[in-house]
């Protein structure tokens, strides 16, 4: 198995972006509701918490660095949300599906090909223990002030394309997003079957 070494002290090597172009779409999952709350287009600044890529300083608190996690399809967001418990839950934290279109160009550095290598990483990057991809997170935020967010692949679901945005990419958010429900909403309950027997988890 590939091991996650500690980032260097400094990160010399060139970023390899690449451009989440104008106009492609992602979807999140979010809360609307529960002790934390959060709008559609809204990025966290309370961190790190245990998600992979915050880029927070610790301890954690509120505090000026942002993050927004996506991906590319609605079955990838449930797969990510959800994990812990394999359960879809429709009900706690009146969680939302949403689908937006990227503003503007955003450049994110590629976790998905050679460049976790060359960097004295490895592709556990996105699998591996998320304490250090954490403190990989910080590392690349403060050498490439250019970057705006990851491209990495999900390990939960086929490797498909996620990102993590930082506060820089806040501009790229739409005014309103493409697509907008209550997991909770009856039109949905199909497809969220569907998700649920793909996934091999329980829906509620």
């Amino acid at each position: 198995m590939a091991k996650l070494p500690e980032p260097p002290a400094s990160l010399r090597v060139a970023a390899q972006k690449t451009t989440l172009g104008r106009g492609s779409r992602w979807w999140r999952i979010y809360s609307a509701g529960g002790r934390y709350p959060t709008a559609w287009n809204g990025f966290r600044f309370f961190g790190p918490t245990t998600c992979r890529f915050d880029h927070h300083d610790p301890p954690a608190a509120t505090q000026a660095k942002g993050i927004l996690y996506a991906a590319d399809d609605p079955v990838t967001c449930l797969a990510e949300v959800f994990q812990a418990t394999r359960l879809i839950d429709r009900w706690a934290n009146d969680p939302w599906l949403v689908g937006f279109e990227l503003g503007r160009n955003v450049e994110a550095l590629d976790l998905t090909g050679a460049w976790p290598t060359r960097a004295g990483a490895s592709m556990a990057i996105c699998s591996g223990p998320r304490p250090r991809a954490r403190r990989w997170s910080r590392a690349i935020h403060a050498a490439y002030p250019e970057v705006e967010g990851l491209l990495y692949a999900s390990a939960m679901h086929a490797n498909r394309a996620s990102i993590a945005l930082y506060e820089r990419a806040q501009s790229a958010m739409p005014a309103a997003p493409v697509f907008h429900r209550a997991l909770a909403d009856a039109a949905l309950l199909g497809r969220l079957d569907a998700a649920a027997r793909t996934l091999g988890y329980r829906l509620v």
